[in-house]
């Protein structure tokens, strides 16, 4: 016979007790799947570092001989005549990308700032045009700069160049600055609205400030990955082995130097590719890292 003690068992507490007893008895091969899931992600990340740990050794190798004084402040020069040097490709490249970035940061920034914004039909076009562009090879927007700039205003150029490199420049800086944009939270905007600031004011003062991070790694990465194409610049800047600040003229490229050096039979050529090579690496990868470190900081002063 039942106590009149005993009282019924609380369900909430039979349901406790039965999901815990579940939890241990599955402890152990859920701790185990967890080791090897971590394991294989261990293991991919290794089979993806070993490659580019492998590529900056050896390209590090192959090219600092090629560093000395003359190697940065002379000239590029043909077989047998020295000092060689890549100064008249650094200035070419340096003249080019800052004339895509000057031109691709406003244009890239504001289709990025509308897109956000706006969720109409000419959004969905240009977000669309945008992820055309950035599949578009590169080798194609070559040729398109070259039928569209240097067929028809004289030939080629730096700024023929500048052109190429900025249209594949454009799409990345729309899409980060999208992302960017879009990540600032609606309450900012809303307590600004209901401020009585405009759209413009808002999106100027408040929207903008506030996605930089974003939009200064998205810049950056353009830049660097603008800095890197080869196709492009050989249809539209041709190259030279002078050198020339004058954009409206052929110019010399790291690219360009490392591919008409690259293919060449003479020892002290190809030392010279190499080391324009590491210097190009060098760049891209202190732009890379640098956009992640600059984003990190404003994130951080900002709270």
């Amino acid at each position: 016979m039942t106590s009149l003690l005993e009282t019924p068992a609380d369900p909430a507490v039979e349901r406790r007790q039965a999901v815990q007893a579940a939890a241990n008895s599955s402890l152990g091969r859920r701790k185990l799947a967890s080791k090897v899931t971590l394991g294989v992600c261990w293991l991919f990340l290794f089979i993806a570092v070993v490659p580019l740990v492998a590529v900056i050794a050896y390209v590090i190798a192959k090219g600092l001989p090629a560093w000395n004084a003359d190697f940065f402040t002379q000239s590029t020069k043909p077989e047998g005549y020295s000092p060689s040097g890549v100064w008249n490709a650094i200035v070419g490249t340096a003249v080019i990308t800052l004339i895509a970035t000057v031109v691709a940061i406003p244009v890239g920034l504001l289709c990025g700032l509308f897109l956000a914004e706006s969720e109409d039909r000419a959004a969905a076009v240009l977000r669309f045009t945008a992820d055309v562009m950035t599949g578009i090879p590169s080798i194609i927007v070559g040729i398109f700069g070259y039928i569209a700039i240097v067929r028809n205003f004289g030939g080629y150029s730096g700024f023929a160049g500048a052109f190429a490199i900025g249209f594949i420049m454009l799409p990345v800086i729309i899409r980060a600055g999208e992302t960017a944009f879009r990540g600032v939270p609606n309450s900012l905007n809303e307590a600004a609205l209901a401020l009585g600031a405009r759209r413009s004011t808002v999106a100027r003062k408040v929207v903008v400030p506030t996605a930089l991070p974003g939009v200064i790694t998205g810049v950056l990465l353009a830049v660097a990955r603008g800095l890197g194409e080869t196709a492009p610049l050989l249809l539209t800047i041709f190259g030279n082995q002078y050198l020339q600040w004058n954009p409206s003229k052929p110019m010399e490229a790291l690219p360009i130097l490392i591919y008409n050096y690259s293919s060449q039979p003479y020892a002290d050529l190809i030392q010279v590719a190499w080391g324009a090579a590491l210097l190009l690496m060098a760049v891209v990868l202190v732009l890379s890292i640098g956009s992640r470190l600059v984003a990190a900081y404003l994130r951080k002063e900002r709270r």
